[in-house]
């Protein structure tokens, strides 16, 4: 049997002292790594919309087709959709003539949004207020569920850009009218236009009476 000489048994274990050493380090330096990483996966779970969930005020789940959430391709004919059966039956009525008469010209009408559920317009508002910085400026363009006409089934928006130009000429012959400047989209029945025209466009929301309920 080989002699080992002493120094060579020093020499050894010194070897397995550093590599036990070094690999209590690199441990250390992942365990620091991991203990950074949960900090940075709290920070982003603090974005607007999850927020929004985790909020004691705000409803589970994200609001659905049932609270008045548009699918794509939904127009004034679609029963099937809530946003545009739960619309006033006097204001869907002028909608369907009006969006058959501008078929006649090949313009059609899609639903951006009609009928709305408080939940889906409370989420829509504070959306509104995290977008714009401040309840007073969100009012500008998103109501509140107590104030809202989309709420009581009252408004509609309606897009393309082509549909509300052929409103903003012929809207008001089948009592449909723009109220806001900066809602171009945005009509609601007023059935005395149809002999007398539309009444005054308030610049927004926040110079309409009703808002201030």
């Amino acid at each position: 049997m080989q002699r080992i000489h002493p120094s060579a048994r020093t020499r050894a274990r010194r070897i397995r002292w550093l590599a036990v050493a070094g690999l209590v380090a690199v441990t250390a330096v992942i365990a620091g790594v991991l203990g950074h990483l949960v900090p940075i996966s709290a920070s982003a779970s603090a974005s607007p919309a999850a927020s929004l969930r985790a909020s004691p005020g705000a409803p589970r789940g994200a609001p659905g087709e049932a609270d008045g959430v548009v699918r794509g391709g939904t127009t004034v004919f679609d029963d099937s959709a809530p946003t545009v059966a739960r619309l006033d039956p006097e204001l869907l009525k002028a909608l369907r003539r009006a969006a058959v008469a501008a078929a006649e010209e090949g313009v059609e009408f899609s639903v951006n949004s009609g009928w709305r559920s408080p939940r889906y317009q409370d989420q829509l508002l504070r959306k509104a207020v995290a977008e714009y910085g401040s309840a007073e400026e969100a009012a500008r363009w998103v109501a509140t569920a107590k104030t809202s006409p989309h709420v009581s089934g009252d408004a509609v928006d309606i897009g393309p850009s082509r549909a509300t130009a052929w409103l903003s000429r012929h809207g008001a012959a089948h009592g449909l009218c723009q109220i806001y400047e900066n809602e171009p989209w945005h009509y609601e029945l007023r059935s005395e236009a149809i002999g007398h025209g539309c009444p005054r466009i308030y610049a927004d929301p926040t110079q309409d009476p009703r808002m201030r309920q």
